[in-house]
């Protein structure tokens, strides 16, 4: 059977233009708040001197400023998903549930900003306390400032619930509007959300082969906007 494209309405247009926005106002936010501090972390952790020293105080600043501004573009491309969800379960019911999970992460992403805005102000502090030991990062975390950590354990999963209502708003739109890039997308966001619960848990318990995990983050969290982008876009139009 062949599909028949949805006739747009006014509402269809301005949901996927939002859609499109929300991916590329993504694309950058992964670029800040994963790939750049991923690398710079990756390098440390293999350098000779060991994951950082105490001279080093800058490069973590550096690191909870990039996820702090990385954060804030997150939120808003989960917000500019959500009100395209909105627009969109005026025509498909079907987009309701997304967009209540876009909230809830939106809630998980101010939560994330708490957490990075505490380590900004306790540097010295957790460097002393982490030793060379990057998958110890949340337990010195939790021993300097509870409140920060426990902050971002809680930001991190009301993030990854919306996260999921992106992968249902994306999934249904796909199947809406007959796009295979943005049931790529979807996909690609999907397998994303799997993979970063094993970094995640590594925070708490050490596992061998978290570090091939950590090189599939950074991918997955640009190529997944990429194809919703590129979905979606044209659809817009």
């Amino acid at each position: 059977m062949v599909n028949v494209p949805v006739a747009r309405s006014a509402e269809d247009e301005k949901g996927l233009f939002r859609i499109a926005t929300g991916a590329g106002v993504g694309l950058a936010a992964a670029l800040l708040v994963i790939v750049i501090p991923m690398g710079f972390l990756l390098v440390a952790s293999y350098a000779a001197t060991g994951f950082l020293s105490l001279h080093q105080t800058a490069l973590v600043d550096a690191i909870a400023l990039l996820i702090l501004a990385g954060s804030l573009l997150f939120l808003f491309s989960l917000f500019l998903y959500r009100r395209g969800f909105a627009h969109l379960r005026k025509v498909d019911s079907r987009f309701w549930v997304a967009s209540i999970l876009c909230l809830v992460g939106a809630v998980g992403f101010l939560l994330i900003l708490v957490a990075a805005v505490v380590i900004v102000g306790s540097a010295d502090s957790f460097l002393g306390c982490l030793q060379g030991r990057p998958t110890h990062a949340l337990s010195c975390l939790r021993s300097g400032e509870p409140l920060g950590a426990y902050t971002a354990v809680l930001g991190f999963w009301l993030a990854w619930l919306g996260g999921v209502g992106i992968v249902l708003g994306l999934w249904t739109g796909s199947s809406r509007y007959h796009t295979r890039e943005m049931g790529v997308g979807a996909a690609l966001y999907a397998v994303l959300l799997l993979v970063l619960i094993g970094p995640f848990v590594s925070l708490v318990v050490s596992f061998p082969g978290v570090e091939y995990l950590l090189v599939l983050v950074p991918i997955l969290s640009v190529l997944a906007p990429y194809f919703v982008f590129r979905g979606a876009r044209p659809l817009a139009t």
